[in-house]
C-alpha cells in the first residue's frame, strides 16, 4: 500500500511565486529562512534550489544533496542556497516541509476518513497509516532531515501533526490529559523507528499498520477495525 491511497491529490509542483497556496491554514508549516512575504525574485530563487534538490535526489539519492551540488545544480552561487536553508538539514526539511504541506491538506480537508466526515478514532486510524506509508516513501530523506534534538520536536513540521493528533484524541477522550498522550502515538510514528523495524527487523508495513491500529485502540479504549 502506498500513501497516495491515503491522498486526495499527487504531491503539487513546487509553487510559483506568483501562485497563491489555496490550502487550509489552520496549522502552518513553515521551513527554515521562511519569511512571511518573499520578494518575487527570493520566491523564484527557493523554488529553483528546491527543484534542483529534488532533482538530486531522484537521480543519486539523498547523499547527493550536499549544498555545493544544489548550488551547481541550480545554476547559483553556494552562498545564496546557505543564506535561504541555513545548512543541509534546512534545505532537506524544506523538501519535506513539501510534502507535509499536502499530508496537512489532506487530513484537514480532504476525504474521510483522513479527512473530515468520519468519527475520530477512524480519522486517527486513517491518519497513522498514511504517516507510516508516507513516512516509508521517503525514508532515507526522512532520517537525512532529522533535526537535532533541541529542534526535533519543536519543528513546525512535526507540531502541526502532533497538534492534529492532540486535537482527535480530545474528541475521543475529553477527559484525559491528551497532549501528552499524542507524544506515544507519534513515537510510533518516528522515521528513525520505522527505518529500524522495516530495514533492520525486516517486518512488514502491514505489520506496523496493525500495530499502529492496536496501540490506538487500546490506548482510547475503543474496539479495533472490524
Amino acid at each position: 500500500m502506498l500513501y497516495a491511497v491515503f491522498m486526495s491529490s499527487a504531491l503539487p509542483p513546487f509553487p510559483k511565486p506568483e501562485e497563491s497556496i489555496r490550502e487550509p491554514q489552520l496549522l502552518e508549516v513553515r521551513s527554515f529562512g521562511d519569511e512571511p512575504c518573499l520578494r518575487a525574485d527570493a520566491a523564484r530563487n527557493r523554488a529553483k534550489l528546491l527543484e534542483a534538490a529534488a532533482r538530486l535526489i531522484a537521480e543519486h539519492g539523498v547523499a547527493g544533496v550536499t549544498m555545493e551540488a544544489v548550488a551547481t545544480a541550480a545554476q547559483v552561487g553556494k552562498g545564496t542556497v546557505f543564506r535561504r536553508f541555513g545548512d543541509r538539514t534546512g534545505l532537506l526539511m524544506a523538501l519535506l516541509d513539501h510534502s507535509a504541506k499536502t499530508l496537512q491538506a489532506d487530513f484537514m480537508g480532504g476525504p474521510p476518513p483522513l479527512g473530515p466526515g468520519a468519527p475520530p478514532v477512524e480519522r486517527l486510524r486513517a491518519f497513522g497509516a498514511a504517516v507510516l506509508y508516507r513516512s516509508a516513501e521517503q525514508l532515507d530523506l526522512e532520517l537525512a532531515a532529522q533535526p537535532d534534538p533541541a529542534r526535533r520536536f519543536s519543528h513546525t513540521a512535526l507540531l502541526a501533526l502532533r497538534t492534529h493528533v492532540t486535537m482527535l484524541l480530545r474528541q475521543i477522550l475529553p477527559d484525559a490529559d491528551c497532549e501528552l498522550l499524542a507524544q506515544p502515538l507519534m513515537a510510533y510514528l518516528d522515521p528513525a523507528l520505522i527505518n529500524h523495524l522495516t530495514r533492520q527487523c525486516g517486518m512488514p508495513m502491514e505489520r506496523l499498520e496493525a500495530g499502529w491500529l492496536d496501540l490506538v485502540a487500546r490506548l482510547t479504549a475503543t474496539p479495533p477495525p472490524c
